[in-house]
């Protein structure tokens, strides 16, 4: 059984004990807790029965892992939902009654894994039955092209769900805090005097106050943009829409709607695998420039990155974000040139191994080394640290990179 849920079934019959039994002998719920956490057969030597709640939560459990499958250190339940999907949507309500989100999400990805569920995701009754979270908009996107038409719709509704819950957790942070960055790296050191900053021009020089005049001495003036509206920053989202970058895709589509959204960004988002696409026209809905990538295929970071030079205008206003696990498929000595190229003209280069909560994934280690030694570090990013990377990036000053222990930093 999956040690999430274990624990969880864990879990849940101590609550259960404490709120319906009261206190009860110490042996005895021991044993109950041990049949719960075994399941079925295996069972059968706790001298246990289950009843109610109990046994409904154990039949969820056995239904996904049942005994019949390899020993996975163990106690390893296998298959056993079968290929009815009535049944799975039953049993994908039974699971939601018992277990909180985060539980239900580790068992659907491990029926899909574990019981081949993919083909089931086309069917609309399904859909409606799952907890959406990323991994299934991943899933999703997978099998867009063999997805029914009768299906789409109710594809698109729980992308949708799934993308409008990711915008309200990180577009209010990402649009501050790239606000303030933006306006920090548009002050100006020789302003005419109607756009003198006093407050900031104050604090840069109280070490010049002369206390017998009772004055400060302003050596450095600073002074607001001018044009505090118009474009400031060119951003590049460069996207590996490889089967195992999923989950990036996903977030990077939502933060690319979120940057697309603020006047002072021009935007630009681009995805790859063997081929280039530019999605940025459709970067005002998230949800079509999900529909609009193809998971899985080759990777040619090399491709993507010329198409991604030949649309810098601005190289020292520009900032190129490369989300990839860097197995390159392409040149490699002509992607790593590029990205020289790229830094020596004034871009910033910054390299994502992953956009995800899952933290670092599996990455080509020789290139992420290679970037490192161009002053281009590679590093995994959560969602959460995205826009003080973003930040960094556009004032110009060190990366918050994580403490990974990556050879990639």
């Amino acid at each position: 059984m999956s040690t999430g849920v274990t624990d969880q079934a864990d879990h849940l019959a101590e609550n259960e004990t404490e709120n319906e039994v009261g206190p009860a002998d110490a042996s005895a719920e021991r044993l109950r807790r041990w049949r719960l956490v075994l399941g079925g057969e295996e069972a059968d030597g706790t001298g246990c029965a289950l009843g109610g709640r109990d046994a409904a939560m154990d039949g969820a459990l056995s239904a996904l892992y049942g005994k019949d499958g390899k020993a996975r250190a163990g106690r390893e339940r296998s298959a056993g939902l079968g290929a009815s999907a009535p049944s799975v949507a039953r049993w994908l309500g039974d699971i939601r009654t018992y277990f909180p989100s985060s539980v239900v999400q580790v068992m659907q990805r491990d029926a899909i894994d574990r019981l081949g569920l993919s083909t089931l995701l086309l069917e609309p009754e399904m859909l409606e039955a799952v907890e959406a979270d990323v991994h299934l908009v991943g899933t999703l996107l997978s099998l867009n092209k063999a997805m029914p038409e009768t299906t789409k719709e109710t594809a698109r509704a729980v992308v949708r769900k799934v993308v409008e819950d990711l915008e309200k957790r990180l577009a209010t942070r990402t649009r501050a805090t790239l606000t303030g960055a933006l306006d920090r790296s548009a002050r100006i050191n020789r302003p005419r005097h109607h756009d003198i900053d006093w407050n900031r021009t104050i604090s840069a020089n109280l070490k010049h106050y002369l206390p017998e005049y009772r004055t400060i001495v302003p050596e450095r003036l600073i002074g607001y943009g001018r044009a505090s509206q118009s474009v400031k920053k060119e951003v590049i989202l460069c996207i590996d829409q490889s089967g195992s970058m999923a989950a990036s895709v996903v977030y990077a589509s939502v933060f690319g709607a979120v940057l697309a959204s603020m006047r002072s960004i021009n935007t630009r988002l681009v995805v790859f695998d063997t081929a280039v696409v530019d999605l940025t026209d459709q970067l005002d809905d998230p949800v079509d420039v999900l529909f609009g990538t193809q998971l899985g295929g080759g990777t040619d970071i090399n491709r993507a990155l010329a198409y991604c030079q030949s649309q810098i205008t601005r190289p020292a206003d520009t900032v190129v974000v490369l989300i990839s696990d860097l197995y390159e498929g392409g040149i490699r000595n002509e992607m790593l040139k590029r990205v020289a190229a790229m830094k020596a003209s004034g871009v910033q280069f910054v390299t994502l191994l992953a956009l995800s909560d899952e933290g670092a994934p599996a990455y080509d280690r020789e290139h992420a080394a290679a970037l490192a030694a161009l002053d281009a570090p590679a590093f995994a990013c959560t969602p959460d640290l995205f826009p003080e990377v973003m930040a960094a990036a556009i004032e110009k000053r060190p990366l918050p990179i994580p403490d990974t222990g990556s050879p990639g930093r």
